[in-house]
Protein backbone atom coordinates (compact mmCIF):
# COMPACT_ATOMS: atom_id res chain seq x y z
CA UNK A 1 0.00 0.00 0.00
CA UNK A 2 2.87 2.58 1.03
CA UNK A 3 4.14 1.69 -2.45
CA UNK A 4 1.07 2.70 -4.46
CA UNK A 5 0.54 5.42 -2.38
CA UNK A 6 4.27 6.51 -2.98
CA UNK A 7 3.33 6.06 -6.99
CA UNK A 8 0.69 7.86 -6.69
CA UNK A 9 2.04 11.11 -5.43
CA UNK A 10 4.82 10.76 -7.72
CA UNK A 11 2.72 10.91 -10.45
CA UNK A 12 1.01 13.57 -9.25
CA UNK A 13 3.98 15.81 -9.02
CA UNK A 14 4.77 15.03 -12.36
CA UNK A 15 0.99 16.38 -13.56
CA UNK A 16 1.71 19.94 -12.04
CA UNK A 17 5.33 19.70 -12.15
CA UNK A 18 6.47 23.30 -13.98
CA UNK A 19 7.52 23.52 -17.64
CA UNK A 20 10.92 24.92 -16.39
CA UNK A 21 12.98 21.46 -16.12
CA UNK A 22 15.65 23.19 -13.99
CA UNK A 23 13.16 23.40 -10.87
CA UNK A 24 13.92 20.68 -8.56
CA UNK A 25 11.10 17.52 -8.75
CA UNK A 26 11.04 17.23 -5.32
CA UNK A 27 8.99 20.91 -5.52
CA UNK A 28 5.40 21.75 -5.85
CA UNK A 29 3.72 24.77 -5.16
CA UNK A 30 0.29 24.37 -4.51
CA UNK A 31 -2.16 27.37 -5.15
CA UNK A 32 -5.86 27.38 -3.41
CA UNK A 33 -7.68 28.74 -6.56
CA UNK A 34 -11.86 27.84 -5.12
CA UNK A 35 -13.41 28.52 -2.42
CA UNK A 36 -15.34 24.97 -2.31
CA UNK A 37 -15.25 21.78 -1.34
CA UNK A 38 -12.24 19.66 -2.19
CA UNK A 39 -14.36 17.58 -4.44
CA UNK A 40 -14.43 21.01 -6.41
CA UNK A 41 -10.61 21.50 -6.20
CA UNK A 42 -9.83 17.95 -8.14
CA UNK A 43 -12.18 19.07 -11.16
CA UNK A 44 -10.83 22.97 -11.12
CA UNK A 45 -7.59 21.62 -12.11
CA UNK A 46 -8.71 20.26 -15.06
CA UNK A 47 -11.20 22.96 -16.04
CA UNK A 48 -8.57 25.63 -14.83
CA UNK A 49 -4.81 24.14 -15.61
CA UNK A 50 -5.63 21.34 -17.93
CA UNK A 51 -3.89 18.96 -15.47
CA UNK A 52 -5.94 15.28 -16.37
CA UNK A 53 -5.56 13.04 -12.92
CA UNK A 54 -7.89 10.73 -11.46
CA UNK A 55 -10.10 11.19 -8.57
CA UNK A 56 -8.25 8.54 -6.17
CA UNK A 57 -4.42 9.51 -7.02
CA UNK A 58 -5.67 12.96 -6.38
CA UNK A 59 -7.28 11.80 -2.99
CA UNK A 60 -4.34 9.06 -2.51
CA UNK A 61 -1.95 12.10 -2.91
CA UNK A 62 -3.89 14.62 -0.57
CA UNK A 63 -4.34 11.85 2.26
CA UNK A 64 -0.91 10.04 2.27
CA UNK A 65 0.15 9.04 5.14
CA UNK A 66 4.05 8.56 4.19
CA UNK A 67 4.13 12.80 3.57
CA UNK A 68 6.64 14.23 5.92
CA UNK A 69 4.43 17.10 7.65
CA UNK A 70 6.02 17.78 10.87
CA UNK A 71 8.41 18.94 8.57
CA UNK A 72 6.12 20.35 5.35
CA UNK A 73 4.65 22.79 7.91
CA UNK A 74 7.96 24.45 9.21
CA UNK A 75 9.20 24.30 5.63
CA UNK A 76 5.86 26.42 4.82
CA UNK A 77 6.23 28.57 8.04
CA UNK A 78 9.88 29.74 6.86
CA UNK A 79 8.70 30.87 3.44
CA UNK A 80 6.27 33.76 4.59
CA UNK A 81 8.24 36.82 3.72
CA UNK A 82 7.02 38.88 6.59
CA UNK A 83 4.66 37.12 9.03
CA UNK A 84 4.73 40.18 11.65
CA UNK A 85 2.42 42.91 12.15
CA UNK A 86 3.45 45.47 14.44
CA UNK A 87 6.34 43.35 15.53
CA UNK A 88 4.55 40.52 16.50
CA UNK A 89 2.85 37.28 14.94
CA UNK A 90 -1.67 37.72 15.02
CA UNK A 91 -2.47 33.57 15.14
CA UNK A 92 -5.96 33.27 14.91
CA UNK A 93 -7.27 29.89 16.64
CA UNK A 94 -10.20 28.30 16.07
CA UNK A 95 -12.09 25.30 15.54
CA UNK A 96 -14.53 23.91 12.92
CA UNK A 97 -16.61 21.11 11.67
CA UNK A 98 -16.09 19.55 8.10
CA UNK A 99 -19.23 17.62 7.31
CA UNK A 100 -18.63 14.41 5.89
CA UNK A 101 -20.76 11.60 4.09
CA UNK A 102 -18.63 8.11 4.26
CA UNK A 103 -19.37 5.80 7.54
CA UNK A 104 -15.80 5.09 7.66
CA UNK A 105 -13.65 8.44 7.40
CA UNK A 106 -11.11 9.25 10.40
CA UNK A 107 -12.29 11.29 12.91
CA UNK A 108 -15.90 11.31 12.09
CA UNK A 109 -18.63 11.53 14.59
CA UNK A 110 -21.85 13.03 15.36
CA UNK A 111 -20.39 16.26 16.49
CA UNK A 112 -23.02 18.83 18.00
CA UNK A 113 -23.04 21.86 15.53
CA UNK A 114 -23.66 25.27 17.78
CA UNK A 115 -23.98 27.18 14.94
CA UNK A 116 -27.05 25.54 12.84
CA UNK A 117 -29.87 26.83 11.26
CA UNK A 118 -33.43 26.16 11.34
CA UNK A 119 -33.39 23.81 8.81
CA UNK A 120 -29.85 21.94 9.64
CA UNK A 121 -29.20 19.20 11.37
CA UNK A 122 -27.66 19.99 15.16
CA UNK A 123 -25.67 16.95 15.05
CA UNK A 124 -24.24 16.25 11.56
CA UNK A 125 -21.79 13.54 10.97
CA UNK A 126 -18.64 15.59 10.66
CA UNK A 127 -14.84 16.18 11.44
CA UNK A 128 -13.81 18.25 14.54
CA UNK A 129 -10.49 20.06 13.82
CA UNK A 130 -8.93 22.54 15.77
CA UNK A 131 -6.45 24.65 13.34
CA UNK A 132 -4.63 28.12 13.63
CA UNK A 133 -3.72 30.65 11.23
CA UNK A 134 -1.35 33.67 10.52
CA UNK A 135 -3.62 36.69 10.38
CA UNK A 136 -2.23 39.48 8.31
CA UNK A 137 -3.35 42.60 6.32
CA UNK A 138 -3.03 42.33 2.47
CA UNK A 139 -4.05 45.35 0.55
CA UNK A 140 -6.29 46.91 3.44
CA UNK A 141 -8.04 43.73 4.36
CA UNK A 142 -7.22 40.71 6.57
CA UNK A 143 -6.16 37.80 5.39
CA UNK A 144 -5.86 34.31 7.04
CA UNK A 145 -2.91 31.85 5.93
CA UNK A 146 -3.17 28.05 7.21
CA UNK A 147 -0.43 27.22 9.75
CA UNK A 148 -1.64 23.34 11.56
CA UNK A 149 -4.54 21.73 12.41
CA UNK A 150 -5.27 18.79 15.03
CA UNK A 151 -8.60 16.28 14.68
CA UNK A 152 -10.33 16.29 17.61
CA UNK A 153 -11.64 12.81 18.89
CA UNK A 154 -14.61 13.01 21.68
CA UNK A 155 -13.56 11.13 24.36
CA UNK A 156 -16.84 8.17 23.79
CA UNK A 157 -15.02 7.40 20.26
CA UNK A 158 -11.96 6.51 21.86
CA UNK A 159 -13.55 4.42 24.89
CA UNK A 160 -15.64 2.85 22.53
CA UNK A 161 -12.40 2.18 20.39
CA UNK A 162 -14.81 3.38 17.02
CA UNK A 163 -13.38 2.30 13.96
CA UNK A 164 -13.02 6.13 12.76
CA UNK A 165 -10.87 6.72 15.67
CA UNK A 166 -7.87 4.25 14.68
CA UNK A 167 -4.94 5.20 12.96
CA UNK A 168 -3.17 2.31 11.17
CA UNK A 169 -5.05 0.13 13.60
CA UNK A 170 -4.33 1.65 16.82
CA UNK A 171 -6.93 3.84 18.93
CA UNK A 172 -5.64 7.73 19.24
CA UNK A 173 -4.93 9.07 22.20
CA UNK A 174 -7.58 11.27 23.80
CA UNK A 175 -6.37 15.29 23.75
CA UNK A 176 -8.47 18.14 24.65
CA UNK A 177 -9.02 20.53 22.27
CA UNK A 178 -6.94 23.00 24.75
CA UNK A 179 -4.19 20.89 24.84
CA UNK A 180 -4.03 20.42 21.13
CA UNK A 181 -4.56 24.02 20.75
CA UNK A 182 -1.70 24.92 22.69
CA UNK A 183 0.78 22.37 21.05
CA UNK A 184 0.09 24.44 17.48
CA UNK A 185 1.05 27.45 19.50
CA UNK A 186 3.68 25.91 21.03
CA UNK A 187 5.38 24.89 17.70
CA UNK A 188 4.76 27.64 15.95
CA UNK A 189 6.56 29.85 18.38
CA UNK A 190 9.32 27.50 18.47
CA UNK A 191 9.95 28.22 14.66
CA UNK A 192 9.74 31.64 14.90
CA UNK A 193 11.86 31.59 18.37
CA UNK A 194 12.39 35.43 19.41
CA UNK A 195 9.46 36.77 18.09
CA UNK A 196 6.49 37.96 20.36
CA UNK A 197 3.31 35.80 19.86
CA UNK A 198 -0.47 37.05 20.28
CA UNK A 199 -3.14 34.63 19.64
CA UNK A 200 -6.64 35.33 18.48
CA UNK A 201 -9.35 33.46 19.97
CA UNK A 202 -12.95 33.61 20.91
CA UNK A 203 -13.95 33.33 24.63
CA UNK A 204 -14.28 29.63 24.53
CA UNK A 205 -10.38 29.48 24.53
CA UNK A 206 -9.63 32.40 26.00
CA UNK A 207 -8.93 30.84 29.42
CA UNK A 208 -6.47 29.55 31.61
CA UNK A 209 -6.51 25.93 30.03
CA UNK A 210 -4.68 27.57 27.13
CA UNK A 211 -2.76 30.93 28.78
CA UNK A 212 -1.03 28.51 31.24
CA UNK A 213 0.62 25.89 29.12
CA UNK A 214 1.49 28.08 26.29
CA UNK A 215 2.76 30.58 29.03
CA UNK A 216 5.13 27.97 30.50
CA UNK A 217 6.56 27.26 27.47
CA UNK A 218 7.22 30.05 25.36
CA UNK A 219 7.52 32.61 27.93
CA UNK A 220 6.40 36.17 28.42
CA UNK A 221 6.50 36.96 24.19
CA UNK A 222 3.28 34.87 24.30
CA UNK A 223 -0.24 36.80 25.17
CA UNK A 224 -4.06 36.17 24.42
CA UNK A 225 -6.03 38.61 22.63
CA UNK A 226 -10.03 37.19 23.06
CA UNK A 227 -13.23 38.11 23.90
CA UNK A 228 -14.99 38.66 28.07
CA UNK A 229 -17.99 36.64 28.82
CA UNK A 230 -20.76 39.03 29.94
CA UNK A 231 -21.14 37.63 33.66
CA UNK A 232 -17.41 37.15 34.40
CA UNK A 233 -16.47 39.20 37.31
CA UNK A 234 -13.41 41.54 37.39
CA UNK A 235 -11.55 43.07 39.98
CA UNK A 236 -9.10 45.96 40.84
CA UNK A 237 -5.40 45.93 40.90
CA UNK A 238 -3.94 44.64 44.44
CA UNK A 239 -2.77 48.06 46.39
CA UNK A 240 0.73 48.02 46.36
CA UNK A 241 2.16 47.63 49.59
CA UNK A 242 4.63 49.84 51.37
CA UNK A 243 8.54 48.71 52.69
CA UNK A 244 7.71 50.27 56.45
CA UNK A 245 4.10 48.33 56.16
CA UNK A 246 4.31 46.01 58.97
CA UNK A 247 1.16 43.87 57.58
CA UNK A 248 1.12 39.89 58.52
CA UNK A 249 1.01 37.47 55.52
CA UNK A 250 1.39 37.91 51.54
CA UNK A 251 0.52 40.71 49.46
CA UNK A 252 -3.36 40.64 47.89
CA UNK A 253 -3.14 38.96 44.84
CA UNK A 254 -7.05 41.14 43.85
CA UNK A 255 -8.11 44.57 44.78
CA UNK A 256 -11.39 45.73 45.27
CA UNK A 257 -14.14 43.51 43.55
CA UNK A 258 -15.52 45.53 40.63
CA UNK A 259 -18.47 43.23 39.01
CA UNK A 260 -19.42 41.95 36.31
CA UNK A 261 -18.36 42.95 32.68
CA UNK A 262 -21.93 44.09 32.08
CA UNK A 263 -22.24 46.30 35.19
CA UNK A 264 -18.68 47.98 34.33
CA UNK A 265 -19.67 49.03 30.70
CA UNK A 266 -22.65 50.25 32.06
CA UNK A 267 -20.50 52.10 34.34
CA UNK A 268 -17.87 53.37 31.83
CA UNK A 269 -20.28 54.38 28.91
CA UNK A 270 -20.27 57.69 29.42
CA UNK A 271 -16.35 57.83 29.68
CA UNK A 272 -15.88 56.70 26.30
CA UNK A 273 -13.45 58.41 23.75
CA UNK A 274 -13.69 58.14 19.42
CA UNK A 275 -10.73 56.21 17.86
CA UNK A 276 -10.52 56.21 14.07
CA UNK A 277 -9.89 52.34 13.00
CA UNK A 278 -9.63 50.65 9.95
CA UNK A 279 -12.22 47.90 9.95
CA UNK A 280 -13.45 46.01 7.40
CA UNK A 281 -11.51 47.55 4.22
CA UNK A 282 -12.36 51.42 6.18
CA UNK A 283 -11.48 54.07 8.46
CA UNK A 284 -14.67 53.84 11.10
CA UNK A 285 -15.14 55.85 14.12
CA UNK A 286 -15.16 53.58 17.06
CA UNK A 287 -16.47 54.30 20.88
CA UNK A 288 -14.49 52.52 23.29
CA UNK A 289 -12.60 52.67 26.68
CA UNK A 290 -10.22 50.76 28.21
CA UNK A 291 -9.54 49.41 31.67
CA UNK A 292 -6.51 47.76 33.64
CA UNK A 293 -8.17 45.43 35.80
CA UNK A 294 -7.26 41.45 36.95
CA UNK A 295 -9.17 38.23 36.14
CA UNK A 296 -9.34 35.00 38.16
CA UNK A 297 -9.82 32.94 35.49
CA UNK A 298 -6.14 34.08 34.15
CA UNK A 299 -4.89 34.86 37.24
CA UNK A 300 -3.08 37.99 35.70
CA UNK A 301 -3.55 41.79 34.96
CA UNK A 302 -5.22 42.16 31.50
CA UNK A 303 -6.22 45.02 29.31
CA UNK A 304 -10.26 45.34 28.86
CA UNK A 305 -11.68 47.83 25.85
CA UNK A 306 -15.35 48.08 25.78
CA UNK A 307 -16.48 48.37 22.29
CA UNK A 308 -19.92 50.08 22.34
CA UNK A 309 -22.31 50.77 19.16
CA UNK A 310 -26.09 52.72 19.44
CA UNK A 311 -27.09 49.62 20.67
CA UNK A 312 -25.18 47.09 21.23
CA UNK A 313 -21.24 46.24 23.10
CA UNK A 314 -18.43 44.11 23.22
CA UNK A 315 -15.72 43.62 25.65
CA UNK A 316 -12.28 42.63 24.37
CA UNK A 317 -9.23 41.48 26.48
CA UNK A 318 -5.91 41.31 25.78
CA UNK A 319 -2.83 40.01 28.45
CA UNK A 320 -0.44 42.46 26.76
CA UNK A 321 -0.73 45.77 28.70
CA UNK A 322 1.26 46.84 26.05
CA UNK A 323 -1.11 46.95 23.38
CA UNK A 324 -3.19 50.18 22.31
CA UNK A 325 -6.95 50.24 22.20
CA UNK A 326 -6.73 50.95 18.25
CA UNK A 327 -4.41 47.48 18.30
CA UNK A 328 -6.97 45.70 20.18
CA UNK A 329 -9.95 45.81 18.00
CA UNK A 330 -8.20 45.73 14.89
CA UNK A 331 -6.88 42.09 15.06
CA UNK A 332 -10.51 41.23 16.82
CA UNK A 333 -13.28 43.21 14.80
CA UNK A 334 -11.84 40.49 12.16
CA UNK A 335 -15.26 39.54 9.83
CA UNK A 336 -14.70 36.60 7.38
CA UNK A 337 -10.79 37.56 6.36
CA UNK A 338 -9.74 35.57 3.49
CA UNK A 339 -8.98 32.28 3.64
CA UNK A 340 -10.67 31.87 6.69
CA UNK A 341 -12.95 29.11 5.86
CA UNK A 342 -9.71 27.08 6.90
CA UNK A 343 -10.54 28.07 10.38
CA UNK A 344 -14.26 28.34 9.87
CA UNK A 345 -16.78 26.43 7.31
CA UNK A 346 -16.98 29.65 5.55
CA UNK A 347 -17.27 29.85 1.61
CA UNK A 348 -14.88 33.02 1.52
CA UNK A 349 -11.81 32.72 -1.09
CA UNK A 350 -8.34 31.69 -0.10
CA UNK A 351 -5.01 34.13 -0.22
CA UNK A 352 -2.67 31.82 0.68
CA UNK A 353 0.00 29.62 -0.81
CA UNK A 354 1.16 26.07 -0.14
CA UNK A 355 4.48 24.77 -0.88
CA UNK A 356 4.95 20.87 -0.64
CA UNK A 357 8.39 19.89 -0.91
CA UNK A 358 9.22 16.58 -0.78
CA UNK A 359 12.58 15.61 1.46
Amino acid sequence: MAKKRKRGQIYFLEKIRPINKSVPFSSAVIVPFTSSMSSNLWRALETLFGIEIKQKRFYTFMASSTLPWERLWTTLWGLIPSPTTDGRLLIGLDDFINLKVGQHIFGCASIFDHAAKANQSRYPWAQNVVSIGLLKQVKGRWACLFLGFRFYLPRHMIAEQKETAKIKGQVAPFQSKLTQAAELLIAVAGHFASTPMLAVTDSWFGNQGLWKPVRQTVGERFHLLSRLRSNQVLYALPDARSADAKTRGRPRKYGQRLGTVTDRAHALRQQTAAYQVNLYGKVREVLAVEKTVMLKTLKCPIKVVWVFRKTQWVALFTTDLDLSVTQVMKPKRVRNPKGSDTLKPKRVRHLCTWLLRLK
